[in-house]
């Protein structure tokens, strides 16, 4: 092992990068939209929003023989209140809307034009009634010569919800309506390119998800109309390698459960139905997203049914029970595409499609099949298996032992460490519950400390001073086990009912620092034989675990997530696990999730260090980064939707050495692989 020189080089920059190769998603006989050449200059579809010319022919001739279920569904637009021709748009300069339809000015007078703009263009095409076309034409000029812009909260979240049903009854009436003049599709088109995209453009992917699949399906449904390549190929990009809570690998994990899964099962399926939605109009043009990352939305939308319908899921955090089996109208593009369409069961997303009261969308995207027998069905879309289980989990590894000393709740944990030490080590019970620790606990050799599962957790509270929960009493300790419990980093002992809120404040530079488990050598005595096994260590704004000066270090099944943020030493500084001078290092099983501005796995100076069977995904800049380093082995992993690549190695002075990178599956990171 090196000396303590390499610390220095920990904080430079990288020099150069060297990611590994990559198994992207499979294409399905459409155009990636990874591949810029086969997108950019592929002849767009007219009209090919949420409908083709087919689409709109076969509904039509559906409602005309009065089959079901389009002949119900076609009534619900007929009953719709901005179904009549008396419908009067009221539009506004300047539209105002607040965080959850505060101080709203002219928001819900644009939502109920964009949907009566629509309604009056489905109406014109499937009754060829010509007053239904002036009426949709009528609230194009309304808005497209009034409006100039959107402020306040919610200012990209309504343009997100409008601008795509606006432009899907345009195209709709461009195509098939004569009498459309061209000043008035002009004025329209400028109110989308000057007031629509200027907002959009940047996307936002640090609200809640739903926000940005809202704005991709806006953005992507202007480029269609517009004709505009470059726009669209932008959304395409950010659907696959979208950051933060945006793309579709960061709003749908690789077990299926959602970004807003913990939030509400409301904006959950708000969040489904726009990527859906986004997905439909790139499939209309040729580009497969339904496909990306082995189907994910489809696994998304059936863990969600799932849940909706009151079965458990496996998940990480507390999955929400607000608006549980309170089914939108979002399933039936979902089931057309991948039951249907494409063969593939989808047996939770169909029972919740039944269940929706009032399914308006059959008549846009719902077109059944023939010879869909379920034996012909290709199976369900399946969970990643791997590292399904990290963290701790509610049923502990194993007993305490006979002789542990067992802490409650409210003793102090630090006296019971003590009295260990002077007896030459033991094990450590904690008992379930929460354990507020009112200064950091120092850590001595020779001591198992172990909870009760995911009911244990250890909280450092925030208004004593200190940084970590957990740090090593003496440079060289040894033959220390953490096991089956909970640290959790974030400075409130409980989640808010929006987590995303809660991300927000821990992302930024100033916010205190919050550290998990921090064991530093003084670069002379080294630290051996430290084991931690299904712990969960999270929320930390400082590196969840930081390991320097240690060797023979085994991380079994543990889950060490949504850590690594701005706060000093700064961007890209901490991680979920950062490893410096480490040797013979075995990693399996666990989960590196989420690092706010920093990496799943970084590996400096480390030598004999293996990382197997881990899903290492969302992270602000690699999954693992390998610098300086040798013997280093990543395979069988999980390597996906992070900021920069799924693997990397860098280097600032000398090339890593033995690296070995083999059967990982590495998709939609932003550096391809």
């Amino acid at each position: 092992m090196q000396s303590g020189a390499g610390l220095a080089a920990a904080a430079l920059p990288a020099l150069g990068q060297i990611p590994a190769n990559s198994a992207g998603g499979t294409n399905h006989g459409k155009s990636s939209p990874g591949n810029a050449s086969h997108t950019e200059h592929r002849p767009i579809v007219h009209p090919g929003i949420l409908q083709t010319r087919v689409d709109l022919e076969f509904v039509k001739a559906k409602i005309t023989a009065g089959e079901e279920p389009w002949k119900s569904a076609w009534q619900i637009w007929l009953d719709s209140p901005v179904a009549s021709l008396d419908f009067t748009p009221k539009p506004f300069v300047h539209v105002i809307r607040g965080a959850y339809d505060a101080g709203d000015q002219g928001g819900r007078e644009l939502q109920d034009s964009a949907n009566a703009a629509e309604n009056h263009a489905m109406q014109w095409y499937l009754t060829g009634n010509e007053a239904h076309a002036r009426k949709a034409i009528e609230i194009f000029d309304a808005w497209s010569g009034t409006l100039a812009d959107f402020f306040e909260n919610d200012a990209m979240l309504l343009a997100g919800w409008t601008g795509g049903e606006f432009c899907n009854a345009a195209e709709i009436l461009r195509a098939t309506y004569p009498g459309w003049s061209a000043q008035s599709q002009a004025q329209f088109k400028r109110m989308m390119l000057t007031v629509y995209v200027p907002l959009l453009r940047m996307f936002y992917p640090e609200a809640n998800g739903n926000w940005d699949a809202a704005i991709m399906y806006t953005l992507l449904a202007i480029g269609v109309f517009c004709e505009d390549h470059s726009l669209m190929g932008s959304v395409y990009r950010h659907f696959r390698t979208g950051p933060v809570n945006s793309g579709v690998t960061h709003y749908v994990y690789p077990s299926g459960q959602c970004e807003e899964s913990c939030r509400d099962q409301g904006h959950t399926q708000l969040g489904l139905s726009y990527l859906a939605n986004t997905c439909l109009v790139a499939w209309n043009q040729g580009v497969d997203l339904f496909a990306e990352a082995d189907n994910r939305l489809a696994l998304g939308f059936e863990y969600t049914a799932r849940y909706m319908l009151g079965e458990d899921v496996p998940a990480y955090g507390k999955i929400s029970e607000e608006t549980r089996g309170k089914f939108s109208d979002t399933y039936h593009v979902i089931l057309q595409h991948y039951r249907y369409d494409r063969h593939i069961a989808m047996p939770y997303t169909e029972r919740a499609a039944a269940k929706v009261p009032r399914p308006h969308s059959i008549i846009t995207v719902f077109r059944g099949g023939r010879d869909n027998t379920p034996a012909r069905l290709k199976p369900p879309p399946e969970p990643s298996k791997i590292a399904a289980t990290a963290g701790a989990q509610v049923t502990p590894t194993s007993s305490p032992a006979a002789a542990a000393i067992s802490v409650a709740p409210g003793e102090s944990i630090q006296e019971a460490l003590d009295k260990l030490k002077a007896n030459g080590g033991g094990t450590l019970s904690l008992a379930a519950g929460l354990h507020v620790l009112p200064a950091t606990l120092k850590i001595p050799s020779g001591i198992t400390m172990a909870g009760t599962g995911i009911d244990c957790e250890l909280f450092r509270d925030p208004a004593k001073p200190g940084e970590a929960a957990i740090v090593n009493a003496e440079p060289g300790v040894h033959d220390i086990v953490l096991r089956d419990f909970v640290i959790e980093g974030g400075d409130t002992k409980a989640t808010s009912r929006d987590p995303n809120s809660d991300v927000g404040r821990r992302r930024v530079a100033h916010g205190p620092i919050r550290a998990g488990i921090v064991l530093q050598s003084d670069g002379r005595a080294m630290q051996r034989n430290l084991r931690f096994e299904r712990i969960t260590v999270r929320n930390c704004t400082y590196s969840a675990i930081e390991l320097f000066g240690a060797e023979q270090v085994d991380i079994v099944n543990c889950d060490i997530s949504s850590s690594g943020g701005m706060v000093p030493p700064g961007l890209g500084k901490n991680h979920n696990l950062k490893m410096n001078h480490v040797a013979h290092v075995a990693i399996s099983g666990s989960r590196f999730a989420d690092s706010m501005w920093g990496h799943g796995i970084a590996v400096i100076f480390g030598h004999d260090v293996t990382i197997r069977d881990c899903e290492i995904t969302r992270n602000a800049l690699d999954g693992v980064m390998i610098a300086e380093s040798q013997k280093v082995t990543v395979e069988a992993c999980l390597a996906e939707g992070s900021g920069g690549a799924g693997i990397a190695q860098e280097t600032w002075m000398e090339p890593n050495r033995d690296v070995l990178v083999r059967n990982n599956i590495l998709r939609n990171n932003v550096l391809a692989e």
